[in-house]
């Protein structure tokens, strides 16, 4: 491990202290030289770093840059041991998951950027993602025999594992608009993209990439116009709780829940920050628009839709948008 990641395993473990140049030295057995090389990389990597003379070096409160070292001070047993790679700017985080799956990388590994160039939603939308103010992650998974038939399930345990998280972390009460969107304030905060690999021969589901964008802090230039008025961010402006403290909450509440698939007991959480029960929508599974009431969530995820005509229908994928009577 390189100096540099060893001095920021150490800043980030002690942000509410200062650390000397000399005492990080003797803890790591280099010098003081390489201490100061190893904090001005990190200064230049976008880490804001406090330095007083005769005191030492603290990461300051507002610094904010993901980081491995810092999700893993974050994360407990047994999910402390997940593989995690960060880049300061990828075409798409679920695009390079599905890379390393090809490349033989194996179940729980986490993919974050600071920005994503060609960032993906559902039906082919994309996902803005700008620098350093945004969530950009995607987990691979590589579903066993005795969850393969659950793993439709999937979207719906991450928008949980989502919920929860912020709820533990930011103390808020997110919603969930089905099937992957997440919403706090009445503002879209998050959206969910699970993609799919399937064995040629065997036709089972061989790589599952689950993809979570979440809009962290507002950028800096604001929110493109077509956005502007539906996004909001999970985080007000001034609190300083760094994105890997809830990066790491994710991490966690989505593999326990996925480990947990077969029996189903996250369909509660889902239906209680259900946005959209009880309420009239517009809806579609193909093509055509149709209208009617969100009446229930079955325990598959499907949502259940009460027709103008009041026949039932019972949707597993689609679009839907809430109706203001």
């Amino acid at each position: 491990m390189s100096v540099k990641t060893e001095v920021l395993k150490l800043l980030e473990a002690s942000r509410e202290r200062d650390l000397s140049g000399q005492e990080m030295a003797e803890s790591l057995g280099v010098t003081r030289s390489a201490i100061w090389k190893a904090v001005n990389t990190l200064k230049k990597e976008g880490y804001q770093i406090q330095a007083v003379n005769n005191r030492g070096y603290r990461l300051k409160e507002e610094s904010d840059v993901l980081s491995e070292e810092g999700i893993r001070l974050c994360l407990h047993k047994p999910y402390d041991s997940q593989k995690i790679k960060v880049f300061k700017c990828i075409d798409s985080t679920n695009m390079e998951a599905k890379r390393c799956a090809l490349n033989g990388e194996g179940e729980g590994l986490v993919i974050l950027a600071e920005e994503q160039t060609n960032g993906r939603g559902r039906r082919g939308r994309s996902f803005y993602s700008p620098d350093g103010s945004g969530i950009y992650m995607s987990v691979l998974f590589r579903p066993k025999p005795e969850i393969s038939q659950d793993v439709v399930l999937i979207t719906t345990a991450a928008s949980v594992a989502v919920c929860r998280a912020i709820r533990d972390v930011l103390s808020q009460e997110p919603q969930i608009k089905w099937v992957n969107d997440v919403y706090l304030n009445g503002k879209k905060i998050c959206g969910i993209l699970t993609e799919a690999v399937s064995d040629f021969e065997s036709g089972r589901i061989d790589i599952v990439v689950v993809g979570i964008g979440i809009n962290y802090h507002a950028p800096k230039e604001g929110y493109p116009d077509e956005i502007k008025e539906i996004a909001g961010t999970v985080c007000a402006e001034d609190e300083k709780i760094p994105r890997n403290e809830l990066v790491a909450a994710i991490i966690e509440n989505l593999c326990k829940l996925y480990q947990d698939l077969p029996d189903k007991s996250f369909m509660e959480d889902y239906r209680k920050w259900s946005n959209v029960l009880g309420k009239k929508i517009r809806f579609t599974s193909g093509t055509d628009w149709e209208y009617g009431t969100a009446v229930a969530i079955d325990e598959d995820g499907g949502l259940i839709v009460e027709k103008e005509d009041h026949t039932q229908e019972i949707l597993r994928t689609g679009e839907i948008t809430v109706r203001v009577c």
